[in-house]
């Protein structure tokens, strides 16, 4: 697997693995952060994972460029799927309401050839990967989606989705964290909430967690979204 490093401006440096997006590529990537926080590298303030790459942001008066450099190479051959931690499954209830708050699950489910009660089965038994968390605040980037759900993103993207709104575009599903553009189907709604600036931990989701779909009725989503207002709710995360 190739690795390259590239200067971002003088404050960071982008390591960069193979050209491909696969779960190997990002798991080396989500192991090399690993690695450098458990190391406390010198001169390192801040790490943003993506696909497949890592950005680190260094004090140039810490560490020199060709340092830091040297440095993450030494790590790169532990960098792998041994050194990371067991992963979360983090469960999600999600309300798979076809008229408020999944939207667009019929016209999903006409362009994918399927009942919306297949499409809905279809999303909600599936585990997705988190890649990383990006676009928004607490926004979770997903693979694990069925092949049988690839479905071409909005031609027309809309201005605001409801923060929670469970969607699928392309190959990928997300989680709206907070309101905002996209083009993605929404499926339904989630009553919990990815980015909560006020909890102790304000993003729900983490790099390499699990997460599993389960559907709920408009009753259910209620009474959770009820308890998650009144901060009484807790995330089931095993």
């Amino acid at each position: 697997m190739s690795v390259r490093f590239l200067p971002a401006g003088d404050l960071a440096v982008l390591v960069e693995f193979d050209e491909e997006i696969s779960v190997e590529v990002n798991t080396r990537v989500r192991a090399l952060e690993f690695l450098i926080q458990q190391k406390g590298l010198a001169g390192v303030v801040e790490t943003v994972p993506a696909f497949r790459s890592l950005l680190v942001y260094y004090d140039p008066r810490a560490v020199g460029y060709d340092a830091l450099c040297a440095a993450i190479t030494e790590l790169l051959p532990q960098a792998g799927t041994a050194v990371l931690p067991p992963s979360r499954l983090v469960e999600l209830p999600c309300c798979y309401d076809d008229a408020e708050l999944g939207f667009d699950l019929a016209a999903a489910a006409r362009r994918l050839g399927f009942s919306t009660g297949e499409l809905v089965r279809l999303h909600s038994q599936a585990e997705y990967l988190v890649y990383f968390i990006g676009f928004t605040p607490g926004l979770p980037y997903m693979t694990g989606m069925p092949e049988r759900l690839t479905i071409p993103r909005l031609e027309t993207p809309r201005t605001k989705t409801p923060a929670g709104s469970v969607g699928i575009g392309g190959t990928q599903c997300c989680v709206y964290s907070v309101e905002s553009p996209g083009g993605f189907w929404v499926l339904g709604r989630t009553p919990l909430r990815l980015y909560d600036p006020e909890a102790l931990e304000p993003i729900l989701l983490r790099p390499g967690d699990r997460v599993g779909f389960r559907a709920i009725d408009r009753r259910e989503y209620d009474a959770i979204a009820a308890r998650v207002d009144a901060r009484s709710y807790v995330p089931v995360i095993t």
